[in-house]
């Protein structure tokens, strides 16, 4: 499926990232995991190599441009080209009214969950167009299109990535470029367990889901793949949620 192409996964080393990035090399493509922890995604890279894949570690903190420029400059150092981008780094933030909430605790995440989007397409693009286009993959939320009371700075950075998504269908789908985003409900993930700190806020999340579940890892990175495939041509500036029911109600 992915055969001579290559990826970007930041948040590579964990999540979604983590199983995003075996599944684009199992399927075939050269992936570059990108993640602040380096543990982490050598970890991702050593599994890749272990199954037979191609993969290359970059320690990135995306919150900072230069670094994402690095992260690009060595993609393209270590195998020519960049097709693929799926832009997946995130936190989950301070939990706080906004009259409350702190404000060195707001440009944190601002910066880790919507600027780093910005920074990595600023510098992914070029390199896509020299190739003749490819396809970005962008992580939302839910909260990228409703609010939650006390994640004020999750909602926003969310509600952004979905707008910068639409803007490069606007800015380069006659260039051969498309991206969309994706949108998952709560998910079995660390990022999760560390908003619970016991089985009734486990029980409330359950709660606001239709399904009466949390979703899993593998439901939320079968959708990316298929966006970041040339089955996906014709879907470009799109939402996707995978949610459970969640934005039904």
């Amino acid at each position: 499926m992915f055969t001579d192409k290559v990826a970007i996964v930041t948040g590579g080393g964990s999540g979604f990232g983590q199983a995003m990035s075996e599944l684009y090399a199992k399927k075939g493509a050269k992936v570059v995991v990108s993640d602040i922890s380096e543990d982490g995604g050598q970890k991702t890279v050593e599994a890749i190599r272990q199954a037979g894949g191609d993969a290359y570690f970059v320690k990135s903190d995306v919150s900072k441009p230069e670094e994402c420029e690095n992260l690009v400059q060595e993609t393209i150092r270590k195998y020519g080209r960049l097709n693929i981008a799926f832009n997946n780094a995130g936190i989950g933030g301070a939990n706080a009214l906004i009259g409350d909430y702190p404000v060195d605790k707001w440009d944190q995440i601002i910066a880790v969950n919507l600027s780093s989007v910005f920074y990595c397409m600023h510098y992914e693009i070029p390199e896509m167009l020299k190739s003749g286009g490819g396809v970005i993959v962008n992580m939302s939320s839910i909260l990228g299109q409703v609010g939650f009371a006390g994640s004020c700075g999750y909602v926003a950075a969310k509600h952004g990535v979905v707008g910068l998504t639409k803007n490069v269908a606007l800015e380069y789908g006659n260039k051969g470029i498309r991206a969309n985003a994706v949108g998952p409900g709560f998910v079995d993930t660390h990022l999760t367990h560390d908003l619970m700190t016991d089985k009734k806020e486990y029980d409330f999340l359950v709660e606001k889901h239709p399904m009466g579940r949390l979703g899993k890892v593998e439901e939320i990175v079968d959708l990316v793949l298929w966006l970041s495939s040339d089955r996906a041509s014709f879907c470009n500036g799109a939402y996707y949620p995978v949610d459970g029911g969640y934005l039904a109600k």
